[in-house]
């Protein structure tokens, strides 16, 4: 039987918060946030670029632009995309926001807790920021059909129900392989699941269409590569604390299970209709994003052959910041562990 795993006390008077005896999950803490010594120095260093990554929806202009501009430059086909992938990532911020804290309630390093809390409300503002852009860029008629597009789009309520369906199991029984593979299914979801449907909103901009969107769409990306980096440290700490809950074999499948989702839903929504995008940039570009992802992990690729990002464009498309984009998108956040950290966090 697989072993169950037990949720965090609100408050433990028999806890330790002794960063020697501190652990990534099993750990028994107080429950208070002790954040003068910490065990993880690649949370500190995630917390900084988070909070300097602070933005609201509101104050990115030109909307009404891309609302003229929808009506009178996008193709049906383009109009059809922009709407349904709007779709599918307003359910991936919306599942994130209300089941990351599932997933902090068995997390035993307060450093790690903090940085949880951030992605929360992170995926928070994305939820309002696809708000924002319904409200301005789209008729109020089109709004629920894009909001449920799942209960008429067959391919989208599968790709919907697999994913909300692995974090409900975790819910429902919380055992060491059920939480994996939770943690297994957040990581494909922030690091494969959103990038086909940003590289549409790229594509856009790249043809100056849509540009106040695409800017929108670039600072929740940038938000979504701290979210990598978070999961992608943290399934390495379980691997070297916990080696028999780390299942490479299980990651492999799902990764090759998201990639083939990944394809079929954006040869479906996309297909070869839109300019800069056709079904071969589609695989070529979501095995080649699964060999880099799998590369954070430090596992070998999964495709031989997808050595390169077909999407040249997105290069040039980084946002201002873009030393952090490269850093997040490339290696995992100073994978090195310490006993300790000297200092406070420069709240």
């Amino acid at each position: 039987m697989t072993k169950k795993i037990h949720q965090n006390l609100i408050f433990n008077p028999k806890g330790d918060d002794d960063v020697a005896h501190r652990t990534i999950i099993k750990g028994s803490t107080t429950g208070l946030f002790q954040l003068n010594a910490t065990k993880y120095p690649w949370a500190k260093q995630l917390y900084q670029v988070m909070i300097g990554n602070f933005w609201i929806p509101e104050k990115v202009s030109g909307l009404k632009d891309d609302a003229r501009m929808f009506k009178s430059e996008l193709t049906e086909e383009e109009q059809r995309a922009y709407k349904g992938i709007l779709s599918f990532l307003i359910f991936l911020d919306s599942i994130q926001t209300v089941n990351l804290p599932h997933f902090n309630d068995y997390i035993t390093s307060p450093e790690v807790n903090l940085i949880i809390s951030i992605q929360a409300y992170q995926e928070a503002i994305h939820s309002q920021s696809y708000t924002t852009i319904l409200e301005t860029v789209v008729d109020s008629k089109d709004r629920d059909e894009i909001y449920y597009f799942w209960k008429t789009d067959k391919v989208l309520l599968e790709r919907n129900k697999y994913i909300g369906q692995i974090y409900q199991d975790f819910i429902d029984n919380p055992t060491d392989k059920t939480f994996f593979r939770g943690i297994v299914a957040n990581y494909l979801l922030e690091s494969l699941y959103f990038y086909n449907g940003f590289a549409f909103f790229d594509t856009l901009v790249d043809h100056i269409k849509m540009p106040a969107t695409g800017r929108m769409i670039a600072y929740i990306r940038r938000d979504e590569l701290t979210h990598v980096t978070l999961f992608a440290n943290l399934m390495r700490e379980i691997q070297k604390e916990f080696p028999s809950i780390f299942d490479e074999k299980l990651i492999r499948e799902m990764m090759k299970t998201a990639v083939d989702q990944e394809i079929e839903w954006s040869k479906h929504i996309l297909g070869d209709r839109i300019p800069g995008i056709n079904g071969r940039t589609t695989v070529e570009y979501t095995q080649w994003l699964a060999n880099q992802r799998l590369e954070m992990l430090g596992l070998a690729p999964l495709y031989a052959d997808a050595i390169e990002n077909p999407y040249k464009h997105l290069e040039r498309l980084q946002d201002l910041e873009s030393d952090k984009s490269n850093f997040f998108e490339s290696t995992v956040v100073n994978y090195t562990q310490s006993t300790g950290m000297n200092g406070s966090w420069d709240f």
